[in-house]
C-alpha cells in the first residue's frame, strides 16, 4: 500500500512540487526570521558574555540592561570588597567616546576600561598583539569588526593612531569579539585611560566585577552584596537574561518578527493545505476503487497520512537547507558587517513541529471527503 500511496502522490508532478514548495517556504521563512530574532537578542548581551573572569556584576539598582549605565562611586567599590564571600572586586568602565581618525572623520566608539592591575575582562582571543600590550602608553585594543569598519580593505595590524577626547590612542592589538547590538567599534583599554578618553563626569565607574570565594555561590554573594550595600548584583548569566528581557518588553522587535513568522506559517499552510486537498479530490476515484476492493478506512487513513509525511519531510528539509545556505552565503559575502543571525538547535525543531502541524491539518481536512466516499461511486 505504501508503494501505491507514493505512485498516487507523484502522479501529478505539479501538485506534488507545489505541496513541497508550500512547506519549504513556511519552514525557510520561519527558521530564517527566528534565527535573526535570536541573533539580535544574543547581540544585546554579547559584551556581558565576552567579559570573563568574574562571577558577579555589581551595578546601580536602577540599571535595566548593559547599556543603561548609572555610574558608581569609589566608596561603592570598597563596600563591595568588604562583603563576606567576595574574594576580590575591581572596577570596570563601559561608555562611548567619539574618535577622530587620521582622515579627519569622526567615529563613535564603545570604550571598555579594564582594571589597571588585573586586566579582568580582557578579550579572550587576540588576533594581533597581546593583552599585556595595553600597559604601553596610549594603548587600545580594537575588535576585528570595528577595525574592518574603520580601516576597510586593510589587513589587521597594530600601529594605527586615532584621537579620543583630544588624547592620542594607538591600536596595539586586534581581538575577536561577539557582535554587539549597537555595532560600534569596541576599544579595550585601561580603566585609568578610559576615564580620560570619555567625556568628563563626576562619577565614571560603570560596573564592579566581583569574584566569589571558594565554596560560595554567585547567587549567595549577589544577595549579600545587595543586602549590605543596596546595589544590584547579578551573575553574568542573570545580567544577560535581564538585558534580553528589557529588549523583549520595551521594543517592537518580538512583535515584528512574530508577525513575519506567523505570515510565513499561514501562507505555507494555505499553499500546502489547498494543494494537498485538491490532490486528494483528484484521487477520489482511486480511493473509491481501493475501498471497493476491501481496503479498510484505517488503511486509507494511513496512506493519506503517509503521503502527508513524505511531502512534509521533503518540504521541511528543503526549507531548512535553504535557510542554512542563505545564512552561510551572507556570512561569506558580507564581511566586516555583523550579521544578527543565530540558528539555535531549538529552531529547526520548532520548524519541524510547524511543518508537521501544517501537513497533519491538511491531511485531516482532506480525509473528510475520503471517509464519506461510497465505494460504489467509482462505478457510476
Amino acid at each position: 500500500m505504501i508503494w501505491i500511496a507514493l505512485k498516487m502522490l507523484t502522479g501529478n508532478r505539479a501538485k506534488y512540487y507545489a505541496i513541497i514548495f508550500g512547506v519549504a517556504f513556511a519552514s525557510m521563512l520561519m527558521t530564517q526570521q527566528a534565527s535573526i530574532f535570536v541573533g539580535l537578542m544574543r547581540n544585546t548581551s554579547s559584551q556581558i558574555r565576552d567579559i570573563q573572569g568574574a562571577d558577579v556584576w555589581v551595578m546601580d539598582p536602577s540599571v535595566q540592561f548593559i547599556d543603561d549605565v548609572k555610574p558608581l562611586t569609589e566608596n561603592d567599590l570598597y563596600r563591595v570588597r568588604g562583603v563576606p564571600g567576595v574574594a576580590w572586586a575591581v572596577r570596570l568602565y563601559k561608555g562611548q567616546a567619539r574618535a577622530l581618525l587620521e582622515k579627519g572623520n569622526f567615529k563613535q566608539f564603545s570604550v571598555i576600561g579594564l582594571d589597571d592591575q588585573t586586566l579582568i575582562g580582557a578579550p579572550a582571543e587576540m588576533l594581533v598583539g597581546s593583552v599585556g600590550d595595553l600597559r604601553r602608553p596610549d594603548a587600545i585594543i580594537l575588535d576585528l569588526r570595528g577595525f574592518q569598519m574603520l580601516f576597510p580593505g586593510q589587513a589587521p595590524r597594530a600601529g594605527w593612531v586615532v584621537e579620543m577626547n583630544d588624547r592620542r590612542a594607538e591600536v596595539v592589538g586586534i581581538c575577536k569579539s561577539s557582535p554587539s547590538f549597537q555595532t560600534f567599534p569596541i576599544a579595550y583599554t585601561l580603566y585609568s585611560r578610559a576615564t580620560l578618553y570619555a567625556p568628563q563626569e563626576r562619577r565614571l565607574m560603570s560596573f564592579i566585577l566581583a569574584q566569589c570565594e571558594e565554596g560560595v555561590s554567585p547567587s549567595e554573594v549577589a544577595e549579600r552584596i545587595h543586602d549590605r550595600t543596596g546595589l544590584q548584583a547579578l551573575s553574568g548569566e542573570a545580567f544577560s537574561r535581564m538585558t534580553v528581557k528589557y529588549y523583549m518588553q520595551r521594543t517592537g522587535i518580538p512583535v515584528n518578527f512574530g508577525i513575519t513568522m506567523l505570515l510565513g506559517f499561514i501562507i505555507g499552510a494555505a499553499i500546502a493545505g489547498q494543494t494537498f486537498y485538491l490532490f486528494t479530490l483528484d484521487n477520489l476515484k482511486q480511493y473509491g476503487a481501493l475501498k471497493a476492493m476491501g481496503v479498510s478506512n484505517a488503511r486509507i487513513v494511513g496512506m493519506v497520512l503517509f503521503q502527508a509525511l513524505v511531502v512534509g519531510a521533503l518540504g521541511y528539509a528543503v526549507g531548512i537547507g535553504l535557510a542554512s545556505l542563505a545564512e552561510e552565503i551572507l556570512a561569506a559575502k558580507v564581511k566586516g558587517i555583523p550579521l544578527a543571525s543565530y540558528m539555535a538547535w531549538q529552531l529547526p525543531l520548532a520548524s519541524a513541529g510547524a511543518a508537521s502541524l501544517i501537513m497533519v491539518a491538511a491531511a485531516l481536512f482532506s480525509l473528510r471527503r475520503v471517509m464519506r466516499l461510497e465505494p460504489a461511486s467509482v462505478f457510476r
